[in-house]
């Protein structure tokens, strides 16, 4: 079997995302200012290329682009529209009612909507360009550490089959070594929850609150809505018992981004995500704009929106964490990019200074979370820390106090407000339905679908471009099947089948009256949402072979 490698870094920084480029791209511009000894720097991405995993709405605000690349138009940033036009509705059944004014956190004139992949593949090329090397298709699946402190992380080994033995492609790991490591790793990071378990991060804050997104990008005919456009709803498909909301977000070329976001801390235990996104697109005032066009990509990932008391401390010896997987992501204004890009610049400027002062300590580095806070960051989550958990007490609680906390900044007689984890917050199937508990095999509230305007799971993930080698271990760790079939079944209707966005997990016969499951992790797309929002977290999800998932093509 072939010695596992070492290789050896002054500052690693895991994952490829705006987070970590914006990392390396800091780090880049630190040398040249001040030079002094170069530092080796490396970025490590689980996608086969730079933005292959990235997917968000999205509307940048470009305030932090501004700052890491002042002149980022005359570089080409992958911009695809200023945003012209803002609107806002509150949908019923068959209805809407449009808001006289646009609400300030969502008032976008000025910001670009852009393809997060895109832009994130333009960041990794100025990253590139600065002779720092970006490894992609390398997926990180272990904290290497001395002692309690990090010392870098070991990529995962390639060429395992199904039954965990080397095949005769077999390559292990490699353990990148550094001074510093960025863990840059997106939300539900498996290195940021292993070190954050390991090394109580979390102590002391608030439960970090998730949404899921489901997007889908469409070609429809140029003249039907402006590029530039940007809508945001909320109402229906949910009820006033659920957080979310569905936005539409016009391109040139006719391409619009269409997608619904959902809070998962709802108590149905029969709430079906993507069920819910099929009803969104047939509303009045969505299907006309669809109706006639083709769906051309799809996919989901969860957002972390728990807010400002819920991010944990976010520096540790030898390590620093930035971006979605430290939970920086403002849910009133819908974005993280910006401050993704903030929190990487910052993480790379500590690291710059303790690496030149030969000191990597925790003490050190609390510096970056001490940057935090006197920067733009804190100034712009700080006053929108309780948002999603007022929603906790009803849509109309949560409307109330959101346009009350921008006159109080946030102020509560209660704060924090009290917040539970999304998993605890549901409904065992007999507490929430007391008229008779609904077959878990069939959905409560069925959508068409026509395979034009909607879609069952199954043709979606078609659509994700997601690729896995079958002859792999699951990267989807069930724990305990046994509960599976008992306990979730009886008490829960086996949710996992109806939260996963992605037709992972199904209840399969086995012929003597009873299900078993079964894990189709060939078609998971990375959303993270089973490792959130199980009801007995049984559930780990861990990266696959590098290079394996989504193909977020333009999304």
């Amino acid at each position: 079997m072939p010695d596992r490698e070492t290789l050896e870094v002054d500052v690693l920084i895991v994952g490829g995302g705006p987070a970590g480029m914006s990392a390396a791209l800091r780090l880049a511009q630190l040398q040249k200012a001040k030079g002094g000894e170069p530092l080796g720097i490396a970025v490590i991405e689980k996608a086969r290329e730079a933005g292959a995993h990235m997917l968000s709405g999205a509307v940048l605000d470009p305030s932090a682009l501004k700052q890491l690349v002042p002149d980022f138009k005359e570089k080409g940033a992958a911009l695809a529209a200023v945003v012209h036009d803002d609107r806002v509705y509150f949908l019923t059944r068959t209805g809407r009612i449009r808001f006289p004014f646009t609400p300030p956190p969502l008032q976008n004139h000025g910001n670009y909507i852009i393809s997060l992949n895109r832009f994130v593949k333009w960041l990794s090329g100025l990253v590139e360009a600065e002779g720092i090397d970006v490894f992609t298709g390398f997926s990180a699946s272990e904290v290497l550490y001395d002692g309690d402190r990090v010392a870098g992380v070991r990529t995962g080994d390639r060429g395992v089959d199904k039954h965990g033995q080397p095949k005769g492609t077999f390559e292990p790991g490699v353990d990148i070594r550094a001074k510093v490591t960025i863990l840059a790793d997106g939300v539900r990071g498996n290195l940021t929850k292993a070190l954050t378990r390991r090394l109580a991060l979390d102590t002391g804050r608030a439960p970090q609150l998730y949404a899921v997104g489901i997007k889908e990008l469409w070609e429809v005919p140029q003249d039907r809505v402006a590029p530039g456009t940007v809508i945001h709803t909320m109402g229906f498909p949910l009820s006033t018992q659920e957080f979310g909301g569905g936005f539409i977000y016009a391109m040139p070329d006719g391409v619009l981004a269409v997608g619904f976001v959902t809070g998962l801390d709802y108590r149905d235990p029969m709430f079906d995500p993507h069920v819910t996104f099929q009803h969104f697109k047939r509303h009045p005032l969505v299907a006309p704009l669809l109706e006639g066009g083709q769906m051309v990509r799809y996919g989901a990932k969860a957002l972390p929106e728990g807010g400002w008391h819920a991010i944990p401390r976010v520096y540790a010896d030898g390590v620093l964490i930035a971006g979605d997987a430290g939970g920086f992501l403002n849910s009133m204004r819908l974005k993280g990019v910006h401050l993704a890009m903030r929190t990487g610049m910052l993480a790379a400027e500590t690291a710059f200074d303790a690496i030149r002062a030969g000191d990597a300590s925790a003490a050190r580095l609390e510096q970056y979370e001490r940057a935090i806070s006197a920067s733009e960051v804190r100034r712009e989550l700080y006053p929108v820390r309780n948002v999603h958990q007022s929603f906790s007490y009803g849509l109309l609680a949560g409307v109330a106090y959101s346009g009350l906390s921008l006159v109080t900044g946030g102020w509560w007689f209660r704060d924090p407000m009290p917040a539970h984890a999304g998993y605890e917050r549901m409904a065992k199937i007999g507490e929430y339905y007391r008229d008779g508990a609904p077959d878990p095999d069939s959905p409560v509230r069925p959508a068409k679908i026509d395979r034009q305007l909607t879609f069952d799971r199954l043709t979606s993930v078609h659509f994700a471009g997601t690729r896995h080698a079958e002859d792999q271990p699951s990267h989807l760790i069930v724990h305990d099947t046994d509960i599976c079939r008992t306990r979730c079944r009886q008490e829960y209707g086996n949710p996992c089948t109806r939260f996963c966005p992605a037709n992972v997990y199904e209840m399969v016969d086995v012929g003597d009256g009873t299900k078993k499951l079964q894990i189709n992790a060939s078609n998971c797309v990375h959303c993270k949402t089973c490792d959130i929002m199980d009801p007995y977290q049984v559930i780990d999800w861990v990266p696959p072979e590098g290079g394996g998932g989504p193909q977020y093509d333009g999304m």
